[in-house]
């Protein structure tokens, strides 16, 4: 799987086939992808490898611990360490070349956007779920 930002100035791969995304319907994650919701998937620190660019990536953190990496050229989401320390969270729309995917989760579903509709496939987590849920859903191996 290989994935890019807008300009394509930060790049990178993923060597295993990971088919299960989940979308938050959060605030944070609306306001951050302009969108209803942030669809991801989660990676082993391990399968994951920076192709270049990783000194254009900037963060953002709130004081509630919440963090957002983007490239500081295009303004594009970038893939960032989950606080665990052995995973990567990596945003979906980033992706070119990979096998089909398909949402397993919805998460924070109890503070979706009014006009947000929210498919019937998939768990539903009205809040965010503990990362050994999440993981139980999203493991497709």
């Amino acid at each position: 799987m290989k994935g890019k930002c807008l300009c394509g100035e930060v790049r990178f791969s993923i060597d295993d086939q990971y088919s299960h995304i989940y979308q938050c319907h959060c605030s944070l994650c609306r306001q951050v992808s302009g969108s209803s919701s942030n669809s991801s998937l989660i990676v082993a620190q391990e399968h994951f490898h920076w192709l270049c660019g990783v000194s254009l990536i900037s963060s953002f953190v709130k004081s509630t611990g919440y963090r957002s990496d983007f490239c500081s050229r295009c303004g594009c989401p970038a893939p960032n360490s989950m606080k665990n320390g052995n995973d990567i969270w990596v945003p979906v729309g980033l992706l070119y070349e990979h096998k089909p995917l398909k949402v397993v989760a919805h998460l924070c579903t109890e503070s979706k956007a009014q006009w947000d509709t929210i498919s019937e496939h998939g768990a539903q987590f009205k809040s965010m779920p503990e990362l050994r849920d999440l993981y139980h859903v999203l493991d497709d191996k």
